[in-house]
């Protein structure tokens, strides 16, 4: 049997034993880095503040809710013999207006809040401030940087400074940026928290994303939509720098080997996961619009001038036959001359065999059982021989 003594520290153990138990908790949460809440760049800190004034104006109605749902639940408990009992209660007008008005005003305040925040954020406007009070002179240069999503990494160029790197961007501080964004593959998003909101790529589509960092420091970039096997992976670096680290990097980067040309790009743009960041102290001139219009090999039509032949052959797009000036691939009729007809366009003499193929009735079997199949005109499938087996004829 345990003394007095002893059983009393059981208990102060076991009254303290939740506290010791949420200690590692709070332990782990004190390492998270609330990134969305901790920006460094002003596009990020005014999308923060978007956030926090719609959760504020939006807790102006659940708390009180809350308050008043537990006190409810109080002074009305069966316990309470006290408590008013008005089984005819059917109608108050102050309740009446502040169950209605209250909510209508935070949802006119949160219209007004993101209706404008909708248009100052857009991400195809350029940017008037780099930082508050601190408006964008008429003669800066916004950085240009071409992003190119692949599976299952990221390409960056720098059309000014003629350089390009793999899963690593490098930006200088309170200097505007303009992403110009496309896709190789499936579609992804473009995604660095502490810089700005997401955006997505597409291929054969080009996108844009203006943005400025405003703290030195690296910060994590990587891909916010699902696109497949290598896609936890899909991260980069991003190093925010000062003018002068900016420009030796650029020039640590021109200083070193290799180049990006159009076959590189081929074969760069294969699948591959967990790849290491990369340097191209050169690119092939016009290497971007050339992914976009989906033409990097050579000798493959690009997508602008399949448009712009099917406009000045069609006349009017909208009266544009389907295949008209399609490149000569997948069986389509060349760019130039004829366009291919469908099968439904065709003389019989022009319908090639093939397994799945229009067959012609076949002499009825009698009279006496006119629902059979080959009393019909159908679709067949030939069925291929299975070793051991007879043909069957299923037509």
């Amino acid at each position: 049997m345990l003394h007095s003594s002893s059983l009393a520290r059981v208990r102060s153990l076991r009254r303290a034993a939740p506290p010791l138990l949420a200690l590692p908790v709070l332990a782990m949460l004190g390492g998270c880095d609330a990134v969305v809440m901790n920006p460094a760049g002003d596009v990020a800190v005014q999308q923060r503040d978007l956030v926090l004034i719609s959760t504020g104006l939006m807790l102006l109605i659940i708390i009180p809710v809350m308050i008043l749902t537990c006190l409810f639940a109080w002074k009305y408990r069966a316990a309470n013999k006290e408590a008013d009992y008005d089984p005819h209660f059917d109608h108050s007008t102050p309740l009446e207006l502040v169950i209605w008005a209250a909510p209508l005003l935070i949802i006119i305040c949160l219209g007004a809040v993101t209706w404008t925040s909708t248009h100052l954020l857009d991400p195809y406007r350029p940017i008037e401030r780099t930082a508050p009070g601190k408006k964008v002179a008429q003669d800066v240069r916004p950085l240009e940087v071409q992003v190119v999503s692949m599976d299952w990494k990221w390409l960056f160029i720098y059309p000014e400074q003629g350089i390009a790197t793999v899963n690593q961007l490098a930006l200088p501080v309170d200097r505007p940026v303009r992403f110009r964004l496309t896709g190789t593959s499936v579609m992804n998003a473009f995604y660095v928290p502490t810089m700005a909101g997401m955006i997505y790529t597409m291929p054969g589509m080009e996108t844009a994303l203006h943005a400025v960092i405003n703290k030195p420091g690296t910060f994590d970039g990587f891909s916010s939509h699902y696109s497949g096997a290598g896609f936890s992976d899909m991260n980069f670096k991003v190093y925010a720098m000062q003018d002068g680290a900016f420009d030796q990097w650029v020039a640590g980067v021109k200083g070193g080997q290799g180049s990006l040309s159009r076959a590189t790009f081929v074969q760069l743009e294969k699948p591959s996961e967990k790849v290491p960041p990369m340097r191209f102290s050169a690119v092939a001139p016009g290497l971007f619009d050339l992914v976009v219009n989906r033409c990097v090999e050579p000798g493959k039509p690009c997508m602008s001038d399949v448009m712009m032949h099917d406009r000045k052959a069609g006349g009017d797009p909208h009266k544009i036959k389907a295949g008209e000036g399609n490149p000569p691939v997948n069986n389509t009729g060349p760019m130039h001359g004829d366009a291919t007809k469908g099968a439904l366009q065709k003389s019989p003499d022009e319908i090639e065999t093939a397994p799945h193929q229009s067959k012609e009735p076949l002499p009825a079997p009698g009279n006496t059982d006119p629902g059979n199949a080959k009393n019909r005109r159908m679709s067949f499938t030939n069925t291929p021989h299975i070793p051991g087996t007879a043909g069957v004829d299923r037509g």
